[in-house]
């Protein structure tokens, strides 16, 4: 199972910046991609016990995610055995909150360099 997140409220500057050079705004997309891979990849990117969830992470054409069943279940939270609860740890969320102001300044970089 895969999780994905799309970040919303940037499709104006992405749409210029597509109109302006589609090179252009390939190469910004790739590079949050290859970051926010890298991110997830580091030390406090992805929770670790076994090594499994970091090592499902991966990129697919213009998304970033992690491949591993249990992800999601890692990442929203559970229900355990006995009808607990156990909360997600929202890894990813963060991951894509922190690379989302980077991507919103590249986006205006890439358009100011006309």
């Amino acid at each position: 199972m895969e999780i994905n997140i799309k970040l919303f409220g940037l499709e104006a500057l992405e749409a210029e910046l597509q109109a302006m050079n589609a090179i252009r705004f390939d190469a910004v997309q790739k590079k949050q991609l290859t970051q926010l891979l890298n991110r997830a990849r580091s030390s406090g990117g992805t929770p670790f016990a076994t090594g499994e969830l970091r090592k499902s992470s991966g990129v697919s054409k213009d998304e970033m995610g992690y491949t591993a069943e249990y992800a999601p279940h890692v990442e929203y939270g559970h229900r355990t055995r006995n009808g607990g609860w156990v909360s997600g740890q929202r890894f990813l969320q963060r991951n894509v909150d922190v690379q989302r102001l980077i991507y919103k300044e590249d986006l205006k970089k890439a358009i100011r360099r006309r």
